[in-house]
């Protein structure tokens, strides 16, 4: 038999196993957390009669959290580094479906959100995308956006959790989501270890020796130079970034927290049809990214984030005066896609002007205050509810405020370099 000399197989880059893991984990997120809520929320508002603003206060207290939690977890994530500080969150997340599965009062559910929400913040988004940019820079808002499929892809199982609630109940639900975070999540963060210069690797999967070719494409504002956290707070690019990606969250948030409730209690949605719909988000919202991994390389990313404010805008506006089912589907793909391509670029922004060096804090410190979108949004969309009997004010506030926030982009230059 004659030898055959075959060709070496080429190894899988390990910043693409980090996307990879990154995408798994965000989409569990997604699908038992952060776009099940509204599923539960329907739920529980039958059985414990609570009101849209408690219901609204529970998603805002999960997401103020987390925000509040960033600054911490950025050190930490420099410190410890993203493994360690993600596995202490698999463990709190899991623990917390547990208890979320024998509330029973309104302060119960707020504490359960507490610990889940702790859990969540470590073990997901910041964690995931501070790891994702130590690996990339010419290919940074592709991986960014592939890692962000994972959370569409989470949210396209709304009608399976709604089938389940139904059939086995919300407590049963929650404790099987508890199961599923440590037996899938656990393992997956093993990929989350050391950085390329650890290894021995560069970023974008540069050979050794091999020189970046400078005519190829760089993003605006994409430098060497890493900023700490103190020199890019005093750079307006830090607070233009944002503040517009608060104002983007204003509308993520309510739609997140309030949309099967308004599509159930006013316009006659039943529970399975609504989950359809919110199905339908996560799908319009998978386009969008690829749409934005695409082209968030190539195009200017600010641009691409003003455009996508103004879909934000234009799509919740149509939820807010909604008549007719057709408006509702014309507005999945406005909010969808616009959310899709805005947000990973929010990240590939920061890492572009700011590095990747100290990402970590900076991120941190700017979900404090991108939180106040996801906190206030859903909050403002629930009280105007229980005051005024419908959605249509909450949204239209919403809507024109989100709008406004695409200033914010147009605003958001590339900074200065450092003297100091």
């Amino acid at each position: 038999m004659p030898f055959v000399m075959r060709s070496p197989r080429r190894r899988v880059f390990h910043g693409w196993k980090i996307v990879a893991g990154g995408a798994l984990l965000q989409a569990l997120q997604s699908g038992l957390i952060i776009q099940a809520y509204g599923n539960y929320a329907v739920v529980l508002e039958r059985q414990f009669g609570w009101s849209k603003t408690v219901l609204a206060a529970g998603y805002s207290l999960n997401r103020a959290e987390s925000s509040l939690l960033g600054l911490p977890q950025g050190w930490a994530l420099t410190r410890f580094g993203a493994k360690r500080v993600m596995r202490v969150g698999i463990v709190m997340l899991s623990f917390g479906f547990v208890l979320f599965s024998r509330i029973n009062a309104p302060w119960h559910f707020f504490t359960a959100l507490g610990v889940m929400a702790v859990g969540a913040s470590l073990s997901g988004f910041l964690s995931v995308v501070t790891a994702t940019v130590r690996w990339f820079e010419n290919r940074r808002a592709r991986a960014l956006s592939f890692s962000s499929l994972g959370f569409a892809a989470g949210g396209a199982l709304a009608p399976a959790l709604v089938w389940f609630l139904q059939r086995y109940g919300w407590q049963n639900a929650a404790l099987l989501s508890a199961v599923i975070v440590l037996v899938v999540g656990w393992p997956v963060t093993s990929v989350f270890g050391p950085g390329p210069e650890d290894l021995g690797l560069r970023v974008d999967d540069m050979a050794p020796g091999e020189v970046r070719d400078e005519a190829a494409f760089r993003a605006e504002g994409v430098s060497d130079v890493h900023f700490t956290l103190a020199q890019a707070m005093r750079t307006r690019s830090f607070w233009m970034i944002s503040f517009g990606h608060a104002s983007a969250l204003l509308v993520v948030g309510a739609v997140l927290a309030h949309l099967v409730l308004f599509l159930t209690s006013e316009l006659g949605f039943s529970d399975q049809r609504a989950s359809f719909v919110a199905a339908a988000l996560p799908m319009t919202q998978f386009v969008g990214i690829l749409i934005g991994g695409q082209l968030g390389d190539r195009i200017n990313k600010r641009l691409l984030a003003s455009v996508a404010m103004l879909g934000h805008m234009a799509g919740l506006l149509l939820l807010a005066y909604a008549t007719h089912r057709w408006m509702v589907w014309v507005f999945i793909p406005l909010h969808g896609l616009s959310w899709g391509v805005r947000g990973p670029l929010m990240q590939a922004l920061r890492a572009d002007y700011f590095g990747s060096t100290y990402f970590g804090q900076i991120m941190g410190f700017s979900s404090f205050i991108i939180g106040f979108g996801m906190v206030g949004g859903p909050l403002l969309a629930g009280i105007l509810a229980d005051r005024t009997g419908n959605y249509r004010l909450g949204f239209t506030i919403l809507a024109l405020m989100a709008g406004l926030g695409m200033t914010f982009f147009v605003l958001a230059t590339p900074p200065a370099t450092p003297t100091e």
